[in-house]
């Protein structure tokens, strides 16, 4: 792995991990076993690691949700496999705690690629409760847009439920309730 690769990649475990605030350059060249020099060499500075990391966090969300999201099933059996794939619950979700993070929200440059993320996830799966709408799958009346907000918030809610109580059981929980209530029509008898 190229030095860059090692500094974005020990980068992104740091602001997963600590926050940006929580992740120094000391921290970010140790963790990658890279020199100052290194770094300033590839890099800026921090700000503009953090921002590669944050691009390449987002770019892995969206290529693992992506892959499942777009997989082979019904409406409901893809969302099945997005809200079921497994998880570091108890980490939390590397992009959605990037907008806890008050030093992320106040920069344009690097809330932009976790707003941009956040919205891809929840177009797209609003384009699937669409289908599953149009294939008679779901209630008729329900509106993708909200299903897909509510799929997204059930993602990240339930990641705080698990690392409040310590267990992964919250979060399963969570996704265990939204999909009952997404389960597919039965056809009349």
């Amino acid at each position: 792995m190229s030095t860059p690769d090692r500094l974005i990649e020990a980068t992104q475990e740091l602001l997963w991990e600590r926050g940006y605030v929580g992740t120094s350059p000391k921290a970010i060249q140790r963790l990658a076993g890279a020199g100052q020099g290194s770094m300033y060499h590839h890099f800026t500075g921090k700000p503009d690691l953090a921002l590669a990391a944050v691009l390449r966090t987002s770019a892995q969300l969206r290529a693992t949700a992506g892959d499942l999201l777009d997989g082979p099933g019904s409406a409901y059996e893809r969302l099945c496999a997005y809200l079921l794939r497994e998880r570091e619950v108890l980490r939390g979700c590397p992009v959605g705690r990037l907008t806890m993070d008050p030093e992320v929200v106040a920069s344009d440059q690097l809330r932009a690629p976790v707003d941009e993320t956040i919205g891809w996830l929840r177009g797209r799966i609003a384009e699937i409760v669409q289908e599953g709408l149009d294939r008679g799958e779901f209630a008729p009346g329900i509106a993708p847009a909200a299903i897909a907000s509510t799929v997204v918030a059930t993602v990240q809610g339930g990641y705080v439920l698990a690392r409040a109580s310590g267990s992964a059981a919250a979060f399963d929980s969570a996704v265990e309730g939204l999909l009952s209530l997404l389960s597919p029509r039965t056809p009349s008898a």
